[in-house]
């Protein structure tokens, strides 16, 4: 089955894994043989929520490298104040992974906005020795789904369509008509749809370099029947996002890749964030690396994993940033430049509820940590580790991006045992 389920399940995982429920072995790899469908009580509105770094080569890595220094710095003043305690003792625990080569990726942690400390780790490129920088660009997995989240409620804030509309309204000729005429854009933004994964067995067996537009990913889902009832269940779905990225095609006349550039990251100042193409050469791009065989074994020795991942990312997941320009957009977002108070909050709100102190809104992860409220997204890939939380009530901005297969997991297991507050 190879990496069939591996994306949605690691990104569930690391988002249950932060509110306490269950601990995750950091040594294990995560992949559970089926994601499990969560039924929806009668009364539940269901509400929304994967992949692709871009290196030269897959070249097998001595288990020898050394690691390299981090390059960390503090808040840029003549003399930075003291860091609070429990973010003095985060960045200490990531300083202690990566000097025994245990993490290798970026971390930012704002309040208010401000930076208060950033620092980049290990290898971007292991072949050339290219060490991680604070401006490098890691892929970001699902953390791209807040973006499509944002561009559908901008388009309904211009009247453009309804979070009540159906496929079928945008979408006339959509090939799988009974979800045409079923689905809704609320129930595919909160993963409610009935519809399945991107990454399957066929994924597998199909050259990878023709997924270039939400459009390429239609062969691998639209002829499925719906795996239940709209609205009657959660299943998080790759395809329903790129049925989101068709419609946002559908009413703007661009490529779903032109509207997010026009309308979110240039507005948020995010210079470095794209959903770059795999044969382009792009500097400063973070090289992943993954420990997970093609048919679920374990590797001794990391290798890229650029021959898994797709021509582009697409509206699920799969696009590039930095942790400097996911700031940026975190203040873009928070400051309403994106989208109104009403349609932010909206945004934001767990509609959908998977456990306890854990909902899904429209592309974020809405919980509870400790007795503070978190927003944000992962990303989970071979090779690729990441998340962003937004600490709503603190102020604070915590995120991770890392290029190994579980680089952000003892990040997460940190915050689980100590939330920030």
């Amino acid at each position: 089955m190879a990496i069939r389920y591996r994306a949605t399940a690691l990104v569930m995982i690391l988002s249950i894994l932060v509110v306490g429920c269950g601990k995750l072995d950091p040594t294990a790899t995560p992949v559970p043989p089926t994601p499990t469908p969560i039924a929806l009580a009668p009364t539940d509105t269901p509400a929304p929520p994967t992949d692709t770094p871009m290196p030269p080569t897959d070249t097998p890595l001595s288990p020898t490298n050394t690691p390299i220094p981090p390059t960390a710095e503090p808040s840029p003043t003549a003399s930075p104040p003291a860091l609070p305690t429990l973010v003095a003792e985060l960045v200490a625990r990531i300083e202690d992974l990566a000097s025994q080569d245990q993490f290798s990726g970026a971390l930012l942690i704002a309040q208010e906005g401000e930076s208060l400390f950033k620092g980049a780790y290990g290898l971007a490129n292991r072949s050339s020795d290219t060490p991680n920088q604070v401006d490098t660009k890691f892929n970001l997995g699902s953390m791209n789904k807040m973006f499509t989240a944002i561009a559908i409620l901008q388009l309904v804030e211009q009247g453009k369509l309804s979070v009540d509309d159906k496929i079928i309204e945008h979408l006339p000729d959509y090939a799988n008509q009974e979800a045409a005429n079923k689905v809704t854009i609320h129930q595919l933004l909160t993963h409610t749809s009935g519809m399945g994964n991107v990454f399957t067995d066929k994924y597998d067996r199909m050259p990878k370099d023709g997924f270039r537009t939400p459009e390429d990913w239609l062969p691998l889902f639209v002829d499925a029947p719906l795996q239940f009832e709209p609205g009657a269940q959660f299943f998080y779905s790759n395809a329903g996002y790129v049925v989101l990225g068709l419609i946002i095609e559908s009413i703007t006349g661009q490529s779903y890749f032109g509207y997010v550039m026009e309308n979110i990251y240039e507005p948020s100042g995010m210079l470095n964030t794209d959903s770059y193409e795999k044969d382009k050469d792009v500097p400063n791009l973070a090289i992943g690396y993954t420990t997970q065989g093609y048919e679920g074994n374990q590797l001794r020795d990391p290798i890229s994993n650029t021959d898994r991942l797709p021509g582009r990312g697409f509206p699920a997941g799969g696009g590039y940033s930095t942790v400097e320009d996911l700031l940026r957009f975190g203040n873009a977002l928070l400051s309403h430049q994106l989208l109104s108070p009403e349609s932010t909050e909206l945004l934001l709100t767990g509609k959908t509820e998977l456990r306890e102190g854990l909902q899904y809104a429209y592309g974020f992860f809405d919980r509870i940590a400790g007795d503070q409220r978190v927003v944000g997204h992962t990303g989970g890939f071979p090779g690729i580790c990441d998340f962003m939380d937004i600490y709503l009530d603190l102020g604070y901005t915590v995120i991770v991006l890392s290029n190994t297969d579980e680089g952000c997991v003892p990040v997460l297991e940190f915050l689980r045992e100590q939330p920030l507050g």
